[in-house]
């Protein structure tokens, strides 16, 4: 069953990312707009993949940092998402990003991982890494976030 905005409104954050990810709630544009795929959520830790495609490739033939950026704020950021109550909102205050290998069609599916390292009543840390296909290491993000009601 589709929920309405009504009903995402009384919803936790794990709740709201639950539903998305069994496909009762729309996914976010972002997700659509790049192909995200394999949305996993448990309280505190999203996983979420992405199969690159060449639209995804800057000039120099690799899957574009702002891309892989993409993947690791949302693997973090929905990663505090998990932790809210009913009502509750947040907003990223910064996203510190450090890239290890290319991406490219030939590292298969990558996939990044968030983890939530600290929750405050006011702000958060999170963490995500990102994997190719062998499971190597290919980016890393922290991020801030702030809470609000």
């Amino acid at each position: 069953m589709t929920k309405t905005q009504a009903d995402l409104a009384t919803m936790t954050g794990l709740e709201m990312l639950q539903a998305m990810a069994a496909g009762h709630v729309p996914p976010a544009p972002i997700a659509e707009t790049l192909g995200m795929v394999d949305f996993e959520v448990e309280p505190g830790s999203v996983s979420v993949g992405l199969d690159p495609q060449p639209k995804h490739y800057n000039p120099i033939g690799m899957v574009h940092g702002g891309v892989l950026s993409t993947m690791l704020d949302t693997a973090a950021a929905c990663s505090v998402h998990t932790t809210l109550e009913a009502g509750q909102g947040y907003t990223s205050l910064d996203l510190n990003v450090k890239f290890l290998r290319a991406v490219t069609l030939d590292s298969g599916r990558i996939t990044a991982t968030g983890t939530v390292l600290h929750r405050g009543r006011s702000t958060a840390l999170a963490q995500a890494e990102l994997r190719d296909g062998q499971g190597r290491l290919v980016a890393h993000a922290t991020s801030s976030c702030m809470i609000f009601s």
